[in-house]
């Protein structure tokens, strides 16, 4: 294993990066495998079928931290992609239960293919499902403010459940095997390029989705599946991929592997310790469930504070929003809540 303190020089930010829910900074493995794969494509010396071994390592990697089979994983470039093939799945009309103010890759297909789309506050979703409820769509972690679903009451509802896990994995523990589906894109606290995205289905349901991508990587024999009839599918999950954007697996490959030396455990008590320090330091209140991500009500002295003393973070829904990751140290939450303090509200 990895320690915290060994992962973190493995990242070159000049600033105090607080910015993980909009994109995650690349450990330097993946920046020196992908600027590897720049010079061999620039020499002519890249070779395509070699792109292979790095996604596949990449889905064996993404396995291992949501506890599924590899063979439960697909890979492609969005979630919304992913959203549309359960879209497609469920039945004209059916009822989709959403949270209020859900990201719109998770909501918007369910929407566009007209199904009833019904929105609740994310704290009462488990008390709002009905026998005629086809299925529940909703992100671990908002990505509007950091808020932590109450998945256990969810499944013990017995409903089905998406769950997009894009603000979750990296550092909250999920084990996908328990939801019907999870979807994730790879830019954030996955530490990859956007264009990476990760699907995990149950086994049961597998033969129920239809692809609709349907391409020649999704093959079982990608490279003998490029010409002609008839149509030959792979027969696991990797019948739901997209044809891959290869270089940026270079680089995904080796940042989930490292997040897996790190360990799950480690990066949930590192980034969710960092982001508690920060609400102590802060005077912000302590969420009812741990979350690596903060988001306050900000003056209008914070832009400017946050220029000079070089931190890096988003607005989100009217709130300032920080993501406390693997690339975040002490030092840095301590210098950030110096700079901030008296600033923030809840």
């Amino acid at each position: 294993m990895t320690s915290v303190a060994q992962a973190q020089q493995e990242f070159d930010s000049t600033v105090i990066y607080l910015n993980t829910p909009t994109f995650g900074l690349p450990p330097r493995r993946s920046w020196d495998a992908l600027q590897s794969g720049l010079t061999d494509w620039r020499s002519g010396t890249a070779n395509a079928v070699a792109y292979d071994d790095p996604l596949q390592r990449a889905r064996t990697a993404y396995g291992q931290l949501v506890g599924v089979d590899p063979g439960l994983v697909a890979v492609g470039s969005q979630v919304s992609g992913f959203v549309a093939l359960v879209a497609h799945w469920l039945p004209v009309g059916a009822e989709v239960l959403v949270a209020e103010g859900d990201f719109t890759s998770l909501t918007f297909p369910f929407l566009a293919l007209g199904h009833r789309v019904r929105e609740v506050p994310l704290e009462r979703l488990a008390d709002e499902v009905r026998p005629e409820t086809g299925l529940v769509a909703v992100s671990a972690v908002q990505s509007s403010d950091g808020r932590v679903a109450e998945l256990d009451a969810l499944r013990e509802t017995g409903v089905r459940i998406l769950l997009d896990t894009t603000q979750a994995i990296g550092w909250l523990p999920v084990d996908a095997s328990q939801y019907a589906f999870t979807a994730a894109s790879g830019y954030k606290w996955l530490l990859a390029p956007r264009g990476t995205a990760y699907f995990t289905v149950q086994p049961g349901l597998l033969d129920e989705l239809t692809p609709l991508n349907a391409n020649w990587y999704a093959g079982e024999e990608p490279w003998n599946s490029i010409y002609g009839s008839p149509l030959r599918l792979a027969e696991s999950a990797r019948r739901l991929d997209l044809s891959p954007a290869w270089h940026l697996w270079l680089a995904a490959a080796p940042a989930l592997e490292f997040l897996g030396e790190v360990g799950v455990r480690a990066l949930y008590e590192h980034s969710t310790g960092l982001a508690e320090l920060f609400r102590v330091e802060t005077g912000l209140k302590t969420p009812a469930i741990a979350s690596a991500i903060v988001a306050a009500a900000a003056d209008h002295e914070v832009p400017r504070l946050l220029a000079e003393a070089g931190i890096v973070a988003s607005f989100r829904a009217g709130r300032l929003r920080m993501g406390f990751h693997l690339s975040t140290t002490a030092r840095d939450v301590e210098r950030a809540a110096a700079a901030l303090r008296h600033h923030l509200t809840d």
